[in-house]
C-alpha cells in the first residue's frame, strides 16, 4: 500500500498493556477481510476477544469491511483529539484504529484490527505486544481474484503484483497465512492461530 506523504503521530499505548494485538495485513486479493469476518463471526459473544471497527473516511456501504464512516474534517478533529492509536492516509482514505482499544488490552483481551504492511512500525510504536497475521495467496490466484472485481486491466494487475512484495519486512512476529485454496482451509488456520493467542 502506498502511503500518502502526510501521516499522523502514532499514541503511545505501551503503558499497562497485558492483552496482544494482532494486526491482519495482506495484498489486495489475498481475501483478509473475508478471513476477519469469517473469524469474527466464529469467536462472536467471547469477551476475550475484540475485533477491531476501524474509522474510514469512505462510504459506510464501501467495500467488504463493518467499519465507522466519517468526513474528512471529523477525522481530521479525531485526530487532534488523540482518538486514535494508530492512524495512516493511504490511497485518498484516512484509517483509523479507535484508542480505545487499550481498554481491552489492559483487561489482558485479545484485540485484532485490519492493518497495512506500510504501517506496522506505527503499530510496533503502539503496543508492545504485537502479532502479525500476513494473508497472502499464490500470484495467480490473486491475478485472477483481482481482474474479477474489474477494476483494473490484467496489464494492470500483473503490473501491480510485479512491484508489490508478499512478505512482511522487519522484526515483527509475523504467521503467514495461505489463502491460495478454499476459504474453510484458511479460515480453520486463522481461528486456530487466534485461538492459541488467546490462550497464551
Amino acid at each position: 500500500m502506498t502511503l500518502d506523504a502526510k501521516t499522523e503521530p502514532t499514541k503511545d499505548l505501551t503503558a499497562n498493556t497485558a492483552g496482544v494485538m494482532v494486526v491482519v495485513v495482506g495484498p489486495s486479493g489475498a481475501g483478509k477481510d473475508t478471513l476477519m469476518n469469517l473469524a469474527a463471526r466464529h469467536f462472536a459473544g467471547r469477551p476475550d476477544i475484540h475485533f477491531v471497527r476501524r474509522v474510514i473516511t469512505r462510504d459506510g456501504d464501501a467495500g467488504n469491511e463493518d467499519h465507522k464512516s466519517v468526513s474528512d474534517a471529523d477525522f481530521d478533529a479525531m485526530e487532534r483529539a488523540d482518538d486514535f492509536a494508530v492512524s495512516w492516509h493511504a490511497h485518498g482514505l484516512k484509517y483509523g484504529i479507535p484508542a480505545d482499544v487499550e481498554d481491552e488490552l489492559v483487561r489482558g483481551h485479545l484485540v485484532v484490527a485490519n492493518g497495512s504492511r506500510s504501517v506496522l512500525d506505527r503499530f510496533q510504536a503502539a503496543f508492545p505486544r504485537l502479532k502479525v497475521i500476513n494473508v497472502t495467496a499464490r500470484r495467480d490466484v490473486l491475478a485472477e481474484r483481482l481482474m474479477a472485481r474489474g477494476r483494473e486491466s490484467r496489464e494492470d494487475v500483473l503490473k501491480r503484483l510485479d512491484r508489490g512484495s508478499l512478505t512482511v519486512r522487519g522484526s515483527c512476529d509475523v504467521t503467514d497465512i495461505d489463502n491460495s485454496g478454499t476459504l474453510e482451509e484458511a479460515g480453520g488456520v486463522i481461528i486456530a492461530e487466534l485461538e492459541a493467542l488467546i490462550r497464551r
